[in-house]
């Protein structure tokens, strides 16, 4: 394998070619002029990787060869380079994105909350320019509306007046200023809240849905059915490719049998199937903020339905029974906003990304394409699994190798497969088709790491020599430089930079303690130190133990009148006694029975009288 292109070189090329780029009408970004920079020096072609250092010559050949590639008009292989760079540019995953949507906010709410909390107004236009700038945070924070926005400005000061009108600046001027960023903070909760709740009660006799309380966000949830109907179209692409290079390449068939260069298929397909790859992520992302949202929306509609039972019909309220819930609704709307513009920005990728598959459709059109095809079968992936699924590797029968089924193995959704699932042997024998692998043949563990393939016979034969197809599915690489994404090559140490490949390498943990004594030195213990001041205190008053003490003065001649004498004693205690004894007596139950009420109507009536006497 031949070795990696120095990074001195690497970067004067760097300099030079984006120099001559804007020197002759083309500026293109850093990125994408380091990455072409990058594959014309693997390219093995170029002689770069001769033995002996480069002349002056060879130097600007390849600077002439770097020009070439980024000033070629209509270039597949560019635009799926400048597909990748723009995706990792812009594509963050999740966690980074929430920390970078809060920094963006404190960055834009920073200044005025500063200019909020350090300005002291006295006369009257100076308090109303405060409360104002109070109600353009407010909206900065919550999302709800633009400070231009008249609607948006009003609904905002109606809000905040009625928890916090003109004169309450008069206090809030007075606070420290982390009390007075609490404060706002609390104030810009409440209104939001507020907002809200009376958004949804403007809509009588429908279900209240967050997505329809602000306007600007009513598509949003169509977004994930945006991108999944563009995967479908991408995917159908990748599999009307992916049948026609199996036709022209199967066997021993040769270019010249088509009047279509097999070359420019195959930078089609990689196009396409870079493209499917990319959007497939987009989706899992669109998906899981549509989750999100929908759990808002369960835990919103509960809250919405008490404020409007504990607010129907009545014209006050206890602001600690609402105020907690405006709170709640507040916070479901931050989440929602983040959500939101987590859509917003997978949906601009998404359609960025179809500027970059634009001249792969113009070289093949669909009418073309289905010219090419005739009567050739187009199958799916999930079809090409399924009637790979039937020839299954034994793991008894392949040894030395070790080989894995995923039925027994744990996780394996989590495990990282090589070459991006894709069959290495396919890409090695078949001239650069690209095949996904098939889990269930076998998968082929490899110095830790894990390989897949299109059939039980490309297994077989790459777990004879599995280094060397290695080794030239990383050739191919350097032929085709969109491949090293593609294929998950990039995060390889050896295809990276030194101090990259350096972030790469694993960092071992373990679980680890220590002890040390409490004083290493004894001889310098004070065993009568003390640094509670109760427990001095206590100690004093154990010394002094006035219970038991009496104070005694003395009086003379020559001491009357001069100062003032003072005794303390201690306080005599509470006592009682008991010299009697309690007594009670239970008088009779009156009871009195009456025959003679049930039969006859004129019979006679008997009253018999049954209390009992008081002496018995």
């Amino acid at each position: 394998m031949s070795r990696s292109p120095p990074e001195s070189l690497m970067t004067e090329l760097d300099g030079e070619v984006t120099r001559l780029c804007a020197a002759r009408g083309h500026a293109l970004p850093d990125a994408t002029v380091a990455c072409m920079v990058k594959s014309v020096l693997l390219d093995p072609r170029n002689g770069c990787h001769a033995e002996g250092p480069l002349t002056m010559k060879d130097v600007e050949e390849l600077q002439e060869r770097c020009l070439h590639e980024l000033r070629e008009e209509c270039s597949l292989t560019l635009d799926t380079i400048k597909m990748q760079l723009y995706f990792n540019m812009n594509y963050t995953s999740r966690p980074e994105f929430l920390d970078r949507i809060q920094q963006e906010t404190e960055r834009k709410l920073s200044p005025l909350r500063t200019e909020i909390t350090d300005t002291w107004g006295k006369t009257s236009k100076e308090l109303n320019d405060l409360y104002r700038k109070i109600i353009t945070y407010i909206l900065l924070s919550s999302g709800m509306g633009s400070p231009t926005d008249v609607k948006a400005e009003g609904e905002a000061a109606a809000a905040l007046r009625s928890i916090f009108p003109l004169t309450g600046l008069v206090g809030f001027m007075v606070l420290l200023n982390r009390d007075k960023e609490l404060q706002l903070h609390e104030l810009d909760s409440i209104v939001t809240g507020i907002r809200l709740f009376n958004s949804a009660r403007r809509k009588r006799g429908e279900e209240v849905n967050l997505w329809h309380l602000v306007p600007g966000h009513e598509d949003l949830p169509l977004i994930s059915k945006e991108i999944e109907s563009e995967l479908t179209a991408s995917q159908c692409l990748v599999w009307r490719y992916t049948a026609l290079l199996e036709r022209l390449t199967v066997g021993d068939s040769l270019p010249g049998e088509c009047d279509v260069s097999i070359v420019l298929l195959k930078l089609a397909l990689y196009n396409v199937r870079q493209h499917e790859a990319f959007l497939k992520r987009l989706l899992v992302e669109a998906h899981l903020c549509c989750k999100h949202i929908e759990t808002l929306q369960t835990q919103f509609l509960p809250h919405m339905n008490f404020l409007k039972g504990a607010m129907k019909s009545k014209s006050a309220v206890y602001t600690e029974e609402v105020f907690p819930w405006f709170k709640v609704l507040s916070k479901l709307w931050s989440g929602l906003h983040s959500e939101a513009e987590r859509l917003d920005i997978l949906n601009n990728i998404r359609i960025n990304l179809q500027s970059f598959i634009a001249y792969q459709d113009k070289v093949f059109s669909k009418a073309h394409l289905d010219g090419l095809l005739e009567a050739s079968e187009v199958k799916t992936d999930e079809q090409r699994m399924a009637q790979s699924s039937e020839e299954r590797i034994v793991p008894a029968e392949m040894k030395p190798q070790e080989w894995l089924l995923p039925e027994t193995m744990a996780l394996f959704n989590e495990v990282q497969l090589q070459f991006n699932g894709a069959c290495g042997y396919t890409l090695v024998k078949r001239g650069g088709l690209l095949l996904p692998g098939n889990p269930h043949i076998g998968v082929l563990k490899h110095k830790d790491k894990f390989y897949v393939f299109s059939s039980k016979d490309a297994a077989v034969k790459f777990a004879e020599s599995p280094d060397d197809f290695i080794a030239e599915v990383e050739e191919k690489a350097k032929l085709s430089p969109e491949l090293i994404q593609l294929l998950n090559l990039h995060q390889q140490p050896r295809w990276m930079q030194p101090e990259e490949s350096a972030l790469m390498k694993p960092t071992t943990k373990c679980e680890s303690c220590t002890q040390t004594d409490i004083h290493p030195i004894e001889t310098n213990i004070v065993e009568s130190y003390e640094w509670n001041e109760w427990e001095l205190r206590r100690k004093a008053i154990k010394l002094a133990n006035i219970r038991v003490k009496m104070t005694h003065s003395t009086q003379t001649d020559l001491s009357y009148m001069r100062r003032e004498n003072d005794t303390q004693t201690w306080l005599p205690k509470d006592a009682a006694c008991q010299t009697k004894r309690d007594g009670e007596t239970t008088m009779p139950k009156p009871l009195v029975y009456v025959s003679g009420l049930r039969g006859r109507r004129e019979g006679p009536v008997v009253k018999t009288v049954l209390t009992r006497s008081i002496d018995e």
